[in-house]
């Protein structure tokens, strides 16, 4: 039985969906980053994308293998890497695609800028589009509303055998990255009380979230034929799980992360998911059983990643029971210690994830320059500059 064809949230395959392993057996990495645009005066959301893309390939200032790409609203846009299989070439091609989005954005009076949500209240608008037109009279406000920015790491996998292993193993470990990356906190002109607001409005759309343990490739393939079959979701590129296969080509795709503010901490996280991936079919090759862990427990603890990011305690993976942040994520790096590519990768992995722990991810960044300025302009201006900012190298 085949694996379903599960696309991304655009209409085409995204160029990441093609990664595969290198000549030496290392797992390539693609990233996708969903990025906001702002107007460059009002730093307000600005419906620009269609203008931006015609800007860009007019202007052919094009970095080496990046996509642009539309998202589901003209108020965001979607950069895609290529198959990459280091930390520096990730970090480059992260702030290369940053760049030339916001190149192409400037034509237009436009910024591009890291923010996982729109901070306040405005009128989003649809791209044009069969597939948004009949998406938008199914779900209705869901849709409106739908205006929210995601980190997806595409990871190569061998087989579709291997993927779904990997999928059952990592699950418990997802909402971590969450925690790690959460860049929300502020929805329609308040603060929502959560680290990431974006994870709880995407969870309005129904095959979001946590997923059950599939065991095969062959599940797999049924479980999502069967939620097809009940005609909620139009296509496949609507399963919306925090990790699926994709089917443009043998990768796993981590969807559950926030856009990173800083760069820095968006190549963190993607050596960070590499890891975990290897790490799971590592344990799958040894025959170590997925952990049975119930997928409402895990909602639990996505919910508690969502809340409160990294200021206070999570769900610990494996058991389930609170612990402090720092506990989870030593906990983490721990269990994903030897799977990184390198020595070296590992320290970058452990100096980003003890960073964010000292400044705070992006949600404790808004909330820092709120406090301090009282101006939604100047906190999406200073998300501007950190989203295009280059940090002292690690």
């Amino acid at each position: 039985m085949s694996t379903p064809v599960l696309p991304g949230a655009g209409e085409q395959a995204s160029p990441s969906s093609r990664v595969t392993g290198d000549a030496t057996g290392t797992r390539l990495i693609g990233v996708e980053e969903e990025l906001l645009l702002v107007s460059s005066e009002t730093m307000l959301p600005a419906p620009s994308s269609t203008d931006v893309l015609n800007a860009h390939a007019t202007g052919g200032q094009t970095a080496e293998k990046i996509v642009l790409e539309t998202e589901v609203k003209l108020e965001q846009i979607e950069v895609v890497s290529p198959p990459l299989a280091t930390y520096q070439e990730l970090l480059d091609a992260i702030r290369s695609g940053r760049r030339t989005a916001d190149d192409a954005a400037l034509v237009m009076g436009a910024r591009v800028v890291a923010l996982a949500t729109a901070p306040v209240l405005c009128d989003s608008h649809i791209v044009s589009s069969p597939r948004y037109d009949r998406m938008s009279e199914r779900f209705a406000l869901t849709m409106a509303e739908q205006l929210t920015c995601g980190f997806h790491v595409h990871v190569s996998i061998g087989s579709p055998e291997e993927g779904v292993a990997v999928l059952d193993r990592i699950r418990i470990w997802l909402p971590l990255l969450l925690a790690l990356s959460a860049n929300s906190p502020f929805w329609r002109g308040v603060d929502s009380g959560y680290a990431s607001y974006r994870y709880q409005a995407w969870g309005r759309w129904p095959s979001a979230g946590p997923y059950d343990r599939f065991g095969s490739a062959a599940a797999y393939s049924a479980t999502i034929g069967q939620m097809l079959e009940t005609g909620v979701s139009l296509d496949p590129g609507m399963i919306y799980f925090d990790a699926r296969l994709s089917m443009h080509a043998p990768t796993v795709e981590i969807r559950i992360a926030d856009i990173c503010m800083e760069a820095e901490d968006a190549a963190t996280l993607a050596v960070i998911t590499r890891a975990l991936v290897s790490a799971a079919a590592a344990e799958w090759r040894a025959g170590v059983p997925a952990p049975d862990v119930a997928t409402s427990l895990l909602r639990l603890a996505s919910w508690r990643a969502s809340r409160f990011g990294m200021s206070e305690k999570l769900l610990d993976p494996p058991s389930g029971a609170p612990r402090s942040a720092a506990e989870c994520a030593r906990a983490l790096l721990t269990h994903i210690d030897d799977h990184f590519s390198s020595r070296e990768e590992a320290d970058l992995a452990r100096r980003g994830v003890r960073e964010i722990m000292a400044r705070g991810n992006g949600a404790v960044r808004q909330r820092a320059v709120m406090a301090e300025r009282s101006s939604w302009t100047e906190m999406v201006a200073d998300a501007v500059m950190r989203t295009h900012a280059r940090t002292v190298a690690r």
